[in-house]
This record gives structure tokens, C-alpha cells and sequence, in this order.
């Protein structure tokens, strides 16, 4: 387990993660990834600790997995559904949270449709003196961090199995296709992979990629570039991630149809023939089959890493976990 010392109480955004943070992290899922692999699948680090999954928005993956997480961790959980909630009856959501407070929560997980909650949730918590640790789980339109962090993880692990680290990633092609605008996950993956020196190329409807997308790729390591048409991001590339058409949040009619989506967007077999031989695809789910990605495709383990991908995703969310929690090494 890496010894580094780790002085981030909260896991808000990506932005400002530090080379040194994300290779602890990277390090420390590598460790835990290991531990997942025994028979016994249970180290006690957080034997004692309660982590709250305050999930404001519904979700399968992120939610499952945290609490997987905290359990295999020896920690207890409380899981929080809005619909059975007080939220029904009138409570605000930082009274909702200064509630799990009371009752002796050490970390919170929180997930939202409002970009800002967990910063909220966070700042009440400093502001109460409470030593308590927020971590952000998806928030409307801003971040996903723990996703940005698996997603990272899992191209390391490819490059590098046995030491994922961030620096195997410079030079490196990455292209992101799909849905970029309403995408906390590709914001995550935008300030992760241009921190490694990765050159990130965006694709996507003019519609679904603002050209305030060009300032996220100022005075980073790594080079972001935008493209209107998906074939100049799949030249060349190392890995593609395609992204989950939101549907839910698309307030306008943004795109034709999706089927003309799917012919002129969607990564199938002949459109990586573009990209290097040896090119991985990623989706951080869930999929629409047949609009992002080609069914045949999304399931063939030569191209595929998804299942890679909810599997990183539990030893990530157990490394955030330990680390936010103060947790230690077993000797």
C-alpha cells in the first residue's frame, strides 16, 4: 500500500488533483484490485467507520459499487433513497444531511441532479467543525470524479498492469465521442487525462460540444482538441470512450434522430479500423446498444474493456474510500 500522505478530506472535482494524488490513487486501487482477487475478498481499514450513500438521482453501477466498496472495507453503510425520504415532506437537503451527521457518519457519498450539492453538503460540514469526508458521486452537468479516476485506472492497468501510474499515458491518443455536453463523466476524463499529458480528442455534434469545451485543455500537460465529425478524433487513437446520449437531460431537440447519431457518431467495427491496431474501447455505462456503440462490439473482449470497467470501479471507490478515511496499511 503506498505510503504517500493524502490531505484531501473531500473528492469534489478533478480540476485540481495533483500528478502525485492521482498516482495515489491509481497505486492504491492497484493494491486493493489485488485484494479483490483473493478468496477472501475483506480487509478491516475502515472496520468501525459508517459511509452514508446519499443518492439524490437514481443509479445502478456508482451506487452498488460504493457500497461494495465500504463493505469490503469492513465499514457499515446507510443507503438513502429520495423517494421514501423527508425530502417528500418538505426537508431541505443539508438538513437531510446534517441528519446522517447526527447519527455518526464518517464519509458521504453523494449524488445529485443539481450541479453544487455535494460542494454544499461539503462546506456545511467544514462549517460544523464536522470531520467528515464528501465525496462526489455525479453532480447535474459538473463532475464524476470516482468515474474519471476508474476510467483513468483501467487505461493504466491496460499499459501497465502490474504499476498503472499516470505518466504511461503522455503522448497518448484518447478520443471521447458522444454526448460531451451533458457529461459529468467526460468533464472528469478531461482534466485526468489532459493532467497526464494525453492528447484528448472530443467529437460530437456541434450541438453537443460547445466550443467553451476548448478552455478546458488551457495550461494542462496534455492537448485537447474538438472535432465536428468523429473520424479525425479516430485517427491514430489509443483508446475510445464513447458517452451515453442523456436523453433525461436534453431539454431541446438536439440531434435529428438517433439513428442518423448512430451512422455518423456511433464506434462500430469499421470505424476503428481508424485507429491503432491494438485500440480499446470504454463506455462508462449504461449503454444504449446500437446508438454509441455497436452491440456486436460493446460485448467482444478484444476491443471491450466495459466489465473491466465496473471491476475497477469497486477497487477505485475502495482506494477513495481509505484514503478520505484515514485508513492503514495492514503491516
Amino acid at each position: 500500500m503506498p505510503t504517500t500522505t493524502w490531505n484531501r478530506r473531500h473528492v469534489l472535482s478533478l480540476a485540481d488533483f495533483s500528478s502525485q494524488e492521482y498516482d495515489t490513487v491509481l497505486q492504491t486501487a492497484g493494491s486493493f484490485r489485488e485484494v479483490l482477487s483473493r478468496r477472501l475478498k475483506k480487509v478491516p481499514t475502515l472496520q468501525g467507520q459508517l459511509v452514508a450513500n446519499l443518492f439524490f438521482e437514481p443509479s445502478t453501477r456508482t451506487r452498488s459499487s460504493f457500497e461494495l466498496a465500504a463493505k469490503r472495507l469492513s465499514a457499515d453503510t446507510l443507503n438513502f433513497a429520495a423517494s421514501s425520504s423527508s425530502l417528500t415532506k418538505g426537508e431541505t437537503i443539508l438538513d437531510t444531511a446534517k441528519t446522517y451527521l447526527a447519527m455518526g457518519t464518517d464519509m458521504m457519498v453523494i449524488r445529485h441532479k443539481q450541479a453544487g450539492v455535494p460542494q454544499a453538503i461539503a462546506m456545511e460540514m467544514d462549517r460544523l467543525g464536522a470531520k467528515v469526508g464528501v465525496l462526489n458521486a455525479g453532480d447535474g452537468q459538473h463532475e464524476h470524479p470516482s468515474q474519471g479516476l476508474l476510467d483513468l485506472f483501467t487505461i493504466c492497468c491496460i499499459l501497465d498492469s502490474n504499476n498503472p501510474r499516470l505518466s504511461l499515458l503522455e503522448g497518448k491518443k484518447i478520443a471521447i465521442v458522444g454526448d460531451i455536453l451533458h457529461s459529468r463523466v467526460a468533464r472528469s476524463n478531461i482534466w485526468s487525462l489532459t493532467a497526464s499529458g494525453a492528447e484528448v480528442h472530443l467529437a460530437a455534434p456541434p450541438t453537443l460540444l460547445p466550443q467553451l469545451f476548448a478552455e478546458c485543455g488551457e495550461n494542462r500537460p496534455g492537448k485537447l482538441f474538438l472535432h465536428y465529425s468523429v473520424e479525425p478524433a479516430l485517427q491514430d487513437a489509443d483508446f475510445v470512450m464513447t458517452l451515453r446520449l442523456q436523453k433525461e437531460r436534453m431539454e431541446q431537440n438536439l440531434l435529428p434522430s438517433l439513428r442518423e447519431y448512430h451512422q455518423l457518431f456511433g464506434i462500430t467495427r469499421e470505424r476503428l479500423k481508424m485507429c491503432k491496431s491494438n485500440v480499446k474501447v470504454l463506455h462508462p455505462g449504461p449503454v444504449n446498444r446500437g446508438v454509441e456503440i455497436s452491440s456486436d462490439l460493446m460485448d467482444d473482449p478484444e476491443f471491450s474493456l466495459i466489465s473491466q470497467q465496473v471491476t475497477s470501479g469497486v477497487a477505485v471507490r475502495m482506494a477513495l474510500l481509505y484514503l478520505m478515511g484515514g485508513g492503514k496499511a495492514e503491516k
